[in-house]
Protein backbone atom coordinates (compact mmCIF):
# COMPACT_ATOMS: atom_id res chain seq x y z
CA UNK A 1 0.00 0.00 0.00
CA UNK A 2 1.24 3.36 -0.67
CA UNK A 3 2.59 5.57 2.12
CA UNK A 4 0.43 8.39 3.03
CA UNK A 5 1.06 11.99 1.11
CA UNK A 6 2.32 14.90 3.20
CA UNK A 7 -0.11 17.95 3.41
CA UNK A 8 1.49 20.18 0.65
CA UNK A 9 1.07 17.36 -1.47
CA UNK A 10 -2.24 16.17 -0.69
CA UNK A 11 -3.42 20.33 -1.63
CA UNK A 12 -1.39 19.56 -4.87
CA UNK A 13 -3.20 16.37 -5.48
CA UNK A 14 -6.08 18.51 -4.41
CA UNK A 15 -5.92 21.37 -6.49
CA UNK A 16 -4.58 18.87 -9.65
CA UNK A 17 -7.95 16.88 -9.35
CA UNK A 18 -10.13 20.20 -10.04
CA UNK A 19 -8.34 20.95 -13.04
CA UNK A 20 -9.50 17.90 -15.10
CA UNK A 21 -6.81 17.04 -17.86
CA UNK A 22 -4.37 19.79 -16.92
CA UNK A 23 -4.34 18.43 -13.57
CA UNK A 24 -3.59 14.73 -14.71
CA UNK A 25 -0.69 16.27 -16.86
CA UNK A 26 0.66 18.00 -13.78
CA UNK A 27 0.34 15.17 -11.09
CA UNK A 28 2.53 13.02 -13.98
CA UNK A 29 4.98 15.24 -14.86
CA UNK A 30 5.58 15.82 -11.29
CA UNK A 31 5.19 11.92 -10.15
CA UNK A 32 7.89 11.23 -12.90
CA UNK A 33 10.42 14.20 -12.39
CA UNK A 34 11.26 15.56 -9.35
CA UNK A 35 8.02 14.09 -6.74
CA UNK A 36 6.43 11.07 -6.26
CA UNK A 37 2.83 10.83 -6.18
CA UNK A 38 1.97 6.84 -5.87
CA UNK A 39 -0.95 5.72 -8.12
CA UNK A 40 -2.93 9.08 -7.49
CA UNK A 41 -2.73 9.70 -11.22
CA UNK A 42 -3.86 6.33 -12.14
CA UNK A 43 -6.62 6.91 -9.76
CA UNK A 44 -7.28 10.37 -10.91
CA UNK A 45 -7.39 9.13 -14.81
CA UNK A 46 -9.64 6.37 -13.45
CA UNK A 47 -12.34 8.63 -11.77
CA UNK A 48 -12.53 11.56 -14.49
CA UNK A 49 -12.87 9.13 -17.41
CA UNK A 50 -15.82 7.37 -15.45
CA UNK A 51 -16.95 10.40 -15.08
CA UNK A 52 -16.40 11.27 -18.61
CA UNK A 53 -15.92 8.36 -20.60
CA UNK A 54 -15.45 10.26 -23.70
CA UNK A 55 -13.00 12.44 -22.72
CA UNK A 56 -10.75 9.03 -21.53
CA UNK A 57 -8.75 9.71 -24.63
CA UNK A 58 -7.73 13.34 -23.89
CA UNK A 59 -6.80 12.32 -20.10
CA UNK A 60 -4.86 9.22 -20.99
CA UNK A 61 -2.57 11.54 -23.68
CA UNK A 62 -2.32 14.09 -20.88
CA UNK A 63 -1.01 11.86 -18.32
CA UNK A 64 1.14 10.48 -20.63
CA UNK A 65 2.66 13.27 -22.33
CA UNK A 66 2.97 14.95 -18.05
CA UNK A 67 5.12 11.41 -17.93
CA UNK A 68 7.66 11.43 -20.67
CA UNK A 69 8.20 15.14 -20.20
CA UNK A 70 8.87 14.67 -16.38
CA UNK A 71 10.88 11.32 -17.51
CA UNK A 72 12.92 13.87 -20.27
CA UNK A 73 13.74 16.28 -17.01
CA UNK A 74 15.53 13.64 -15.02
CA UNK A 75 16.85 12.37 -18.30
CA UNK A 76 18.84 16.09 -18.92
CA UNK A 77 19.75 16.23 -15.77
CA UNK A 78 21.45 13.07 -15.25
CA UNK A 79 22.93 13.78 -18.35
CA UNK A 80 24.49 16.82 -16.98
CA UNK A 81 26.33 14.91 -14.43
CA UNK A 82 24.45 12.64 -12.14
CA UNK A 83 26.80 9.80 -12.06
CA UNK A 84 27.98 10.18 -8.48
CA UNK A 85 23.77 10.39 -7.67
CA UNK A 86 23.03 7.51 -9.77
CA UNK A 87 25.62 5.29 -7.86
CA UNK A 88 24.03 6.10 -4.39
CA UNK A 89 20.89 5.68 -5.10
CA UNK A 90 21.24 2.75 -6.95
CA UNK A 91 23.59 0.86 -4.39
CA UNK A 92 24.75 -2.54 -5.15
CA UNK A 93 22.23 -2.50 -8.63
CA UNK A 94 24.21 0.46 -10.50
CA UNK A 95 26.59 -2.35 -12.61
CA UNK A 96 23.41 -4.08 -13.58
CA UNK A 97 21.37 -1.37 -14.38
CA UNK A 98 23.92 0.34 -16.23
CA UNK A 99 24.62 -3.21 -18.55
CA UNK A 100 20.63 -3.46 -18.99
CA UNK A 101 20.13 0.28 -20.73
CA UNK A 102 23.25 0.40 -22.59
CA UNK A 103 22.80 -3.26 -23.87
CA UNK A 104 19.31 -3.31 -24.35
CA UNK A 105 18.25 0.74 -25.35
CA UNK A 106 14.56 1.19 -26.90
CA UNK A 107 13.80 -2.35 -25.49
CA UNK A 108 15.30 -2.30 -22.23
CA UNK A 109 13.47 1.10 -21.21
CA UNK A 110 10.88 0.17 -22.70
CA UNK A 111 10.63 -3.03 -20.29
CA UNK A 112 11.76 -1.52 -17.38
CA UNK A 113 8.98 1.31 -17.81
CA UNK A 114 6.00 -1.30 -18.25
CA UNK A 115 7.65 -2.95 -14.92
CA UNK A 116 4.60 -2.77 -11.92
CA UNK A 117 5.89 -1.58 -8.37
CA UNK A 118 8.15 -1.82 -6.95
CA UNK A 119 10.31 -1.31 -9.43
CA UNK A 120 12.57 1.49 -9.06
CA UNK A 121 11.65 3.40 -12.63
CA UNK A 122 13.19 6.72 -11.84
CA UNK A 123 17.13 4.89 -11.62
CA UNK A 124 16.44 3.41 -15.09
CA UNK A 125 15.54 6.82 -16.48
CA UNK A 126 18.61 8.56 -14.69
CA UNK A 127 21.01 5.95 -16.21
CA UNK A 128 19.95 6.30 -19.44
CA UNK A 129 20.82 10.13 -19.53
CA UNK A 130 24.17 9.10 -17.07
CA UNK A 131 25.31 6.59 -20.02
CA UNK A 132 23.66 8.36 -22.33
CA UNK A 133 21.04 6.22 -24.29
CA UNK A 134 19.82 7.79 -27.89
CA UNK A 135 17.53 9.99 -26.61
CA UNK A 136 14.66 8.97 -28.94
CA UNK A 137 15.10 5.52 -28.11
CA UNK A 138 14.42 6.66 -24.62
CA UNK A 139 11.66 9.47 -25.58
CA UNK A 140 9.75 6.34 -27.79
CA UNK A 141 10.17 3.78 -24.97
CA UNK A 142 8.59 5.94 -22.56
CA UNK A 143 6.03 7.12 -24.73
CA UNK A 144 4.78 3.82 -25.88
CA UNK A 145 4.99 2.51 -22.26
CA UNK A 146 3.37 5.20 -20.69
CA UNK A 147 0.27 5.04 -23.83
CA UNK A 148 -0.34 1.10 -23.21
CA UNK A 149 -0.41 1.92 -19.41
CA UNK A 150 -2.21 5.08 -19.46
CA UNK A 151 -4.99 4.17 -22.50
CA UNK A 152 -4.76 0.62 -20.69
CA UNK A 153 -6.00 2.10 -17.33
CA UNK A 154 -8.63 4.56 -18.97
CA UNK A 155 -10.48 1.29 -21.08
CA UNK A 156 -10.64 -0.59 -17.37
CA UNK A 157 -12.34 2.26 -15.77
CA UNK A 158 -14.81 2.43 -18.59
CA UNK A 159 -15.22 -1.14 -18.38
CA UNK A 160 -15.11 -1.72 -15.15
CA UNK A 161 -16.05 2.03 -13.20
CA UNK A 162 -14.33 1.89 -9.64
CA UNK A 163 -13.54 -1.74 -9.45
CA UNK A 164 -10.64 -0.73 -11.96
CA UNK A 165 -8.24 0.10 -9.56
CA UNK A 166 -8.47 -2.90 -7.71
CA UNK A 167 -8.98 -5.27 -10.52
CA UNK A 168 -5.43 -3.87 -11.83
CA UNK A 169 -4.01 -4.53 -7.85
CA UNK A 170 -5.32 -7.72 -7.42
CA UNK A 171 -3.88 -8.90 -11.30
CA UNK A 172 -0.54 -6.98 -11.71
CA UNK A 173 1.68 -9.80 -12.11
CA UNK A 174 -0.64 -10.99 -14.88
CA UNK A 175 -1.29 -7.86 -16.58
CA UNK A 176 2.59 -6.87 -16.59
CA UNK A 177 3.34 -10.43 -18.16
CA UNK A 178 0.53 -9.81 -20.86
CA UNK A 179 1.75 -6.57 -21.75
CA UNK A 180 5.50 -7.40 -21.27
CA UNK A 181 5.13 -10.92 -23.39
CA UNK A 182 2.93 -8.40 -26.05
CA UNK A 183 5.83 -5.95 -26.32
CA UNK A 184 8.53 -8.31 -26.44
CA UNK A 185 6.61 -10.33 -29.17
CA UNK A 186 5.94 -6.97 -31.08
CA UNK A 187 9.77 -5.79 -30.90
CA UNK A 188 11.20 -9.08 -32.20
CA UNK A 189 9.03 -8.87 -34.69
CA UNK A 190 10.31 -5.45 -36.00
CA UNK A 191 13.79 -6.21 -35.10
CA UNK A 192 13.21 -9.06 -37.96
CA UNK A 193 11.44 -6.50 -40.48
CA UNK A 194 14.37 -3.80 -40.12
CA UNK A 195 17.15 -6.38 -39.82
CA UNK A 196 19.89 -4.93 -42.02
CA UNK A 197 19.55 -6.99 -45.56
CA UNK A 198 22.27 -7.72 -47.59
CA UNK A 199 22.22 -6.04 -50.97
CA UNK A 200 21.73 -8.03 -54.09
CA UNK A 201 24.66 -8.92 -56.45
CA UNK A 202 24.80 -6.50 -59.44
Amino acid sequence: MAAPLSGWKQKIVVFAGTLGAPGLFLISFLDSSVLTFPVINDLLLIELSIQHPLRMPLYAAMAGLGSLLGCLLLYFLAKKGGEAFFIKKAGGRAHAIRHWVEKNGFGGMLLAALLPPPTPFKIFVFAAGVFEVPLVSFASAIALARAIRYFGIGYLAIRYGKDAMPFLAQHKLEVAIAVILFVLASYASSRLILRDKPEPAA
